[in-house]
């Protein structure tokens, strides 16, 4: 399996520190509103990436945490008249609501920062006892020149920064050594939240708080930290200097990024009046359908979200899922063990598993995957029909349902409940005709498309999918 890592820009292959096992760390949101889709782009992809280890037999620890911390949770509790802890809580509730929505499984463990402070605290006192880290009037700052492998992962040089890039520098120099070091530690303001600390009360600076959780979770090394590519400067140098200053030792042997999502080509942004929500997404389309849509593209591609692209992946995605519910009706009134040539073609399904996976073994490449679950798609479609075995359908419905839940993509829609009430009113549809009563069978009719459900007639008899 190959990976691109940032840290050395190029494809390696997947060597895990221990057998059998993936140790995986996941930048999450600030909680300071709902989540819009550029945090969800990260959010499918990395899923997507877990999801497959786990399809390859891998146990993978994935750690993905909350910011409830921060300048932005702050000011909006300000804002609300309420207390940060409020805000914070109400809106990892809410995130969490969209991911399930998105069909993100939860991580292995979702740390919060509020909840991780001593250790913050102790891996500062680590980095002040090493040399790393100094006070001035109560804040704690990195000595980022003392790490001499600072730049390793953005690949900038110090000197470049500190004169042509001062924009990215931390704010405070002139109480600062150097302009490049950055926050550790800082006091708090008035009416901020803060712990009580060796140096002042105050709160952790939002480098640390990865570096901490990462270790506990994790240990001190890693395989995978991955994030949006917005994160590759400064916060995940940071992460790098702080970690091995501490730990003395390598922190991720991998890095993976995914890249930017524009709206309609532009970059997504409030001034621009082009900011979406997962929430306001989700009342346009189902979000199985953005989830289809963030892996119809190489996660290290620029993505343009806009309604086409958005159609587009809707009629894909019920290309995938028609086909599935026309193998699970015709399973229902066929019964048998395969036939020799029904053998024959199963055997040929081996070169779309391939396809697949050599897909996802290149770094990844989730657009060549989803071709290739269409290619089964088309293969499927092609060769079933009523004089098909129940062994057949059922091998190749495994299959599909294999494939789609690597990508996240439901397939095999199990709302029994919803399908025997549809399933009722179809049969009380046919009395109905029989009856010769059409208005009753209409009305009924009316009703399942209301619901979303819209019914065929073929020969075989009546059939239905989710609109």
């Amino acid at each position: 399996m190959k990976l691109y890592n940032t840290l050395s820009k190029k494809k390696e292959e997947f060597v895990p520190l221990e057998e059998g096992k993936v140790r995986m760390y996941v930048c999450g949101p600030t909680v300071y509103n709902f989540i819009h889709i550029g945090n969800a782009r990260p959010m499918i992809v990395f899923d997507t990436v877990r999801r497959y280890f786990e399809y390859k037999g891998y146990d993978v620890n994935y750690v993905s945490n909350f910011t409830d911390v921060d300048d932005k949770i702050i000011n909006k509790a300000i804002e609300e008249g309420v207390t940060a802890d409020e805000i914070s809580k109400r809106y990892i509730a809410e995130c969490k609501k969209d991911m399930e929505g998105m069909n993100v499984k939860p991580a292995t463990t979702h740390p919060l920062a509020t909840e991780e402070i001593s250790g913050m605290i102790a891996m500062i006192q680590i980095l002040m006892e090493k040399g790393y880290a100094y006070e001035k009037n109560g804040t704690v700052y990195f000595r980022t020149r003392q790490f001499k492998e600072y730049g390793k992962l953005s690949h900038k040089n110090l000197d470049d920064l500190r004169s042509g890039e001062r924009s990215l520098l931390v704010t405070g120099e002139e109480e600062k050594e150097d302009p490049l070091d950055f926050v550790l530690w800082k006091p708090k303001k008035e009416g901020e939240p803060f712990w009580v600390s060796p140096w002042s009360e105050g709160r952790p600076g939002w480098h640390i708080e990865c570096s901490e959780m990462s270790k506990k979770y994790l240990g001190e090394q890693i395989d995978i930290h991955a994030g949006g590519e917005d994160l590759v400067f400064p916060h995940h140098e940071n992460e790098i200097a702080q970690s091995e200053a501490a730990n003395g030792k390598e922190f991720a042997k991998y890095w993976l990024h995914n890249a930017f999502l524009n709206i309609d080509n532009r970059k997504m942004s409030k001034s621009l009046g082009n900011f979406r929500t997962v929430r306001e997404i989700s009342e346009q389309y189902d979000l199985q359908v953005l989830r289809f849509f963030m892996l119809s593209a190489h996660y290290r591609s620029p993505l343009n979200f806009s309604a086409e692209l958005m159609e587009a992946s809707k009629n894909g995605l019920e290309r995938i899922v028609n086909a599935a519910d026309n193998l699970k009706f015709l399973r229902k009134s066929a019964d048998g063990k395969m036939t020799e040539d029904e053998r024959r073609i199963y055997a040929g399904t081996d070169e779309f598993v391939k396809s697949f996976e050599e897909a996802m073994e290149d770094d990844f490449n989730t657009a060549d995957a989803v071709a290739a679950v269409f290619e089964f798609v088309k293969y499927c479609n092609t060769n079933v029909g009523e004089k098909s075995s129940k062994e057949f359908l059922e091998k190749l419905f495994e299959i599909l349902v294999k494939l789609t839940d690597v990508l996240g993509i439901v397939a095999d829609k199990k709302d029994e409940i919803l399908a025997e009430e549809i399933e009722k009113l179809i049969e009380e549809r046919t009395e109905a005709r029989k009856a010769k009563n059409y208005e009753r069978a209409d009305e009924i009719r009316e009703e399942l498309l209301e619901k979303g459900i819209i019914l065929e007639d073929t020969r075989e008899g009546v059939k239905w999918k989710r609109a």
